[in-house]
């Protein structure tokens, strides 16, 4: 069984928590907060990648637009390259910045129909495959050392009743090698609420694999091969732009009559290289008792589960000349009905995975077998609590949503309270 679709299960159990206390040392950095917004409309946007330039470190804003960088102070003259999906990438020199309050407007990017070629190809499958037979080519040819955040959230409805986060150790393969990644923990902490899981906890099995695995480029054998393909209906969409250079945009959907899991969404690929830029697709589900199987490993026998919601996202970044994995995000969502009683609890996951630094990793240097992760890692049961306002050091994460720091206050002072 495989981790994107039908590994990415959740399962349902019963759970402790536990709030230990570390403290960890800091190195010297500048710390820039702001937030990414739509120059037309002031609208905040999510996802927006910010790299320091001719570096490996960046990150991404959330949901909200909001962002926050740490750059290391060794770092002279920095300057930050912002880049989003239909904008026109922007270079700031960080100086520029207010601290505390570096607001940042992207202009939206209009492409022409004449900009990309759409006769390259005879068929938006033929480009599709062009894409995986130039892997090679245009992915990462080496070994390296990733730095990676990881963020799983649980809510209840509308309610946040988990958080857990990480700093991940990621030694990526390269891309044309059949060897598989591996990752360490690095630093993790985690905050839930038990009284409003009613006594039932949903945990994402595979934790960061699950949004690792969604780079289909190192891991196409889950959702297209040379195969399975042929499984589904391509066509053209309008083109657009990423970093100012045009892309074919792809859209997807599974043929009728197939076996789940079924697929539909879009392909973002680099006109000029055939390089996959951006996936962004969703998960078929209407077969409720199927799509069961599929996501829920374990539960209680008086519950039944369903998934209403799989979506997931996955964005690549290039430098000289190659692409590799930048960030990935799964969100599912689940009813859960009890027996005996009159209404049902809907539950959300979000996990996201977004790498913030890597650095070629000549020695050929692995994890000790000991602290590997396993593919089928439960993250959040081993983990300690939000004690530490410094916890993260220099570490770039990704800012938390508005919602989610008001969890994490509102628990943080009920634990105040309990010790008082």
């Amino acid at each position: 069984m495989g981790y994107f679709g039908r590994g990415m299960i959740a399962a349902l159990v019963m759970c402790a928590l536990v709030f230990p206390t570390e403290a960890f040392a800091q190195d010297e950095f500048d710390q820039y907060e702001g937030k990414v917004v739509d120059a037309r409309n002031n609208n905040a946007l999510p996802s927006v990648n910010i790299l320091v330039k001719n570096t490996n470190i960046s990150t991404i804003t959330n949901s909200d637009g909001d962002y926050m960088l740490k750059i290391p102070v060794s770092i002279k003259n920095a300057v930050l390259v912002v880049s989003n999906l239909g904008y026109l990438p922007k270079e700031i020199p960080a100086s520029n910045l207010t601290r505390n309050n570096g607001k940042i407007q992207l202009e939206a990017k209009v492409t022409e129909l004449t900009e990309v070629n759409l006769t390259a190809f005879n068929s938006a499958e033929a480009l599709v495959r062009a894409v995986f037979k130039d892997k090679a080519k245009n992915s990462l040819d080496e070994s390296v050392l990733m730095t990676a955040f990881y963020r799983e959230t649980i809510k209840k409805r509308n309610k946040n009743v988990s958080l857990t986060e990480a700093v991940v150790n990621l030694y990526k393969e390269p891309y044309n090698s059949g060897g598989k990644d591996i990752m360490e923990l690095h630093k993790a902490r985690k905050s839930t609420d038990y009284k409003r899981l009613d006594t039932v906890a949903l945990k994402l099995q595979g934790g960061p694999f699950a949004t690792l695995y969604l780079d289909i480029m190192k891991y196409p054998e889950y959702i297209f091969t040379d195969k399975s393909i042929g499984n589904y209906k391509f066509n053209f969409e309008p083109p657009s732009t990423v970093n100012d250079r045009p892309v074919y945009v792809v859209a997807f959907k599974q043929r009728e009559n197939l076996p789940p899991p079924a697929y539909e969404g879009r392909l973002f690929i680099d006109a000029e290289t055939f390089a996959l830029t951006s996936a962004s697709y969703n998960m078929k589900l209407d077969n409720q008792r199927a799509a069961s199987e599929l996501f829920v490993k374990k539960k209680p026998r008086d519950i039944n589960v369903y998934p209403t919601r799989a979506e997931y996202k996955v964005d690549y970044r290039e430098k000289n000349g190659k692409w590799y994995y930048g960030y990935g995000n799964v969100q599912l969502t689940f009813k859960v009905n009890k027996r005996r009683k009159l209404f049902n609890s809907v539950y959300s996951l979000s996990s996201e995975m977004a790498v913030t630094d890597w650095e070629s990793n000549t020695s050929g240097y692995m994890a000790a077998p000991k602290d590997r992760l396993k593919p089928t890692v439960i993250i959040a049961d081993a983990v300690s609590g939000f004690s530490d306002p410094d916890f993260w050091g220099p570490y770039n994460v990704i800012e938390p949503e508005k919602s989610i720091e008001a969890a994490i206050n509102k628990i943080k002072r009920k634990l105040k309270r309990d010790k008082s």
